[in-house]
């Protein structure tokens, strides 16, 4: 996936950081709902599938929630070794964590930014936050898959999906 777009920080301070987020959603030409003042959803294309995007902004507390959900859903018999693969996924993130949603079996990777005493979020910020989501959900999605349509283990898959190519063909 190429990078994303760049947007120029050109925020106030106390501003609200969704206004950011819809630049952002906006430069990169993705489909987008401002469902309100606190709420946001986008999708935006992967290599595998599509993600969805939602941003969400608690004034309350200055934290800014962030889920990429993949276009893909786990049946109940196989959420355990799911499950699995998301622990041992996560021990091989820096930023956010995956996490599957109980009631449709959708995996997601999830993030949240704190911003109590800074005057408003950085573009810059908001973008390496969507591009390290999104590098992640790609990475891995191929061990997603092997798991829940291969009928590999969490180790099994997380080998798979992990091998380094080296050279070219």
């Amino acid at each position: 996936m190429p990078g994303l777009a760049h947007v120029e920080d050109d925020t106030t301070p106390g501003s609200n950081p969704l206004d950011l987020v819809e630049q952002v959603i906006t430069a990169n030409e993705w489909m987008y709902d401002r469902r309100s003042e606190s709420d946001l959803a986008a999708e935006a294309q992967g290599k595998w599938c599509d993600y969805g995007l939602y941003f969400c902004w608690s004034d309350e507390i200055s934290v800014m929630h962030f889920t990429a959900a993949f276009d893909m859903k786990a049946p109940a018999k196989q959420r355990g070794a799911l499950y699995e693969l998301l622990a041992k996924a996560n021990e091989r993130l820096w930023i956010g964590h995956f996490g599957m949603d109980e009631e449709t079996g959708m995996p997601m990777y999830r993030h949240a930014m704190l911003l109590r005493g800074t005057p408003s979020a950085a573009a810059g910020a908001i973008e390496d936050m969507i591009d390290i989501a999104i590098t992640e959900c790609e990475r891995f999605f191929p061990a997603f898959q092997f798991v829940l349509w291969g009928g590999k283990s969490a180790d099994e898959a997380l080998d798979a999906a992990m091998l380094e190519c080296a050279g070219e063909a």
